[in-house]
């Protein structure tokens, strides 16, 4: 048992940091998110480099864990690692193996509390796009796309979109981005034929609903700027002009109201 009033001060020693990320698995949405992960993050700062990267490697390997709560929550540690300067490929390369994949994507549950996978990848996928050890952003953009474009039948209800949109934002505001860089990622969703409602299925397609919000959140951020932080300045999204252009486009494909 971990006593939660003695560690918040306590230094991370091995026992314990293996004690308190083993907890961030729990299903008590207690123990999990307001004692494990804060916990995390507050020791994060005093780790040296051997153990940040061994927590990390441990957060890569829970992308694959079949706890869906143990999933979601090892992209918060990880963007909290990458923002403290930590970062392997291999990482990456398993984020972008789990976020698309998963199907999972409630956002609050009422025995295991906050799940979030698209809105906690999120803010893992505006850590690394801010990052300068990840020296390629367009993977990113891809993998955003890829995301939106996963089957699904979940809308988005705890606003994941503004979340995505906002990871979005952050990578279009990296220095050298190219034009055709900051609109290719939109491509394959201008590929995807309009969808109509019809009598067998008057409704909005539960994909197409998180995308076109996602879409607006970008638009909005590309006019106003995006802020990486509370209270910080907001930053400007590169080829605002074209990139809202082309979102604009695909919006009326599939929301005639909007043009």
């Amino acid at each position: 048992m971990i006593n939660w009033t003695e560690i918040e001060t306590a230094q991370p020693s091995p026992e314990l940091l293996a004690a308190v990320s083993g907890a961030l698995r729990s299903p008590d949405p207690q123990t999990r998110d307001s004692l494990a992960y804060e916990q995390l993050c507050r020791w994060i700062p005093l780790l040296a480099p051997p153990e940040l990267y061994a927590l990390g490697d441990e957060m890569a390997e829970r992308l694959a864990d079949p706890e869906i709560q143990a999933r979601t929550f090892a992209p918060l540690i990880l963007a909290e690692l990458v923002d403290a300067g930590a970062y392997r490929p291999a990482w990456l390369e398993a984020f972008a193996r789990w976020y698309p994949a998963e199907t999972d994507l409630r956002g609050w549950d009422r025995e295991l509390g906050w799940l979030h996978a698209v809105a906690h990848g999120a803010d893992l996928l505006a850590a690394l796009g801010r990052s300068p050890l990840v020296t390629d952003p367009e993977p990113l953009l891809e993998l955003a796309a890829a995301r939106l474009l996963a089957p699904t039948d979940h809308v988005w209800d705890a606003m994941e979109d503004d979340r995505l949109g906002r990871a979005v934002a952050l990578v279009l505001t990296r220095p050298g981005l190219t034009e055709r860089q900051a609109l290719a990622w939109l491509d394959p969703i201008a590929a995807q034929p309009p969808r109509r409602p019809t009598a067998t299925a008057p409704g909005v397609a539960a994909a197409l609903s998180n995308t076109l919000r996602t879409l607006r959140a970008v638009y909005v951020l590309a006019d106003r700027g995006v802020r990486p932080a509370r209270g910080a300045e907001p930053l400007t999204v590169h080829h605002s002009a074209a990139l809202r252009a082309r979102i604009a486009e695909l919006l009326v494909v599939n929301s005639p109201f909007t043009g």
